[in-house]
């Protein structure tokens, strides 16, 4: 199964990204990286007065993005350790997110995490991402996420 399929057979056993409308834009297996993208919607808004989407909403799209960077190495089963979000600017209302993430590094059962949250210019970030996750095995089990 390639990469792309992998990660977003991942998202489709997620019933909160099903529910955000989560999609794989890209993977990069030699880096261990992946990219999504949220649409922008109505009902995800937080501040209805300003538009602007819900914390909860990037931190779900954030934490999901960090675990397929994991899967996406070649990792199985990933699980959240520790997952930090700094928010760095509200998201401009009726724009999309992009999510970028990297699996940089791993020992024998912790994967390391780094990301970004912007819409269309990484230079000017909504959030950042450092996480960690433990995982199961370093291959998959057959036709498993």
């Amino acid at each position: 199964m390639s990469a792309e399929l992998l990660a977003a057979k991942f998202l489709g056993q997620l019933p909160h990204a099903l529910a955000l409308g989560i999609e794989v834009v890209s993977v990069d297996v030699a880096r261990g990286a992946c990219s999504m993208r949220l649409p922008w919607r109505a009902e995800l808004v937080g501040d209805p007065a300003q538009e602007v989407l819900h914390g909860g909403v990037i931190t779900a799209l954030l934490d999901s993005l960090g675990a397929a960077a994991v899967i996406v190495r070649g990792l199985y089963s990933p699980a959240t350790l520790d997952l930090r979000i700094d928010y760095l600017r509200p998201a401009t209302p009726r724009s999309d997110l992009i999510a970028e993430a990297e699996c940089y590094r791993t020992t024998r059962h912790i994967a390391f995490v780094r990301g970004v949250c912007h819409q269309g210019d990484r230079e000017r970030p909504v959030a950042n991402l450092t996480a960690t996750f433990i995982f199961a095995e370093r291959t998959r089990a057959a036709g498993g996420v």
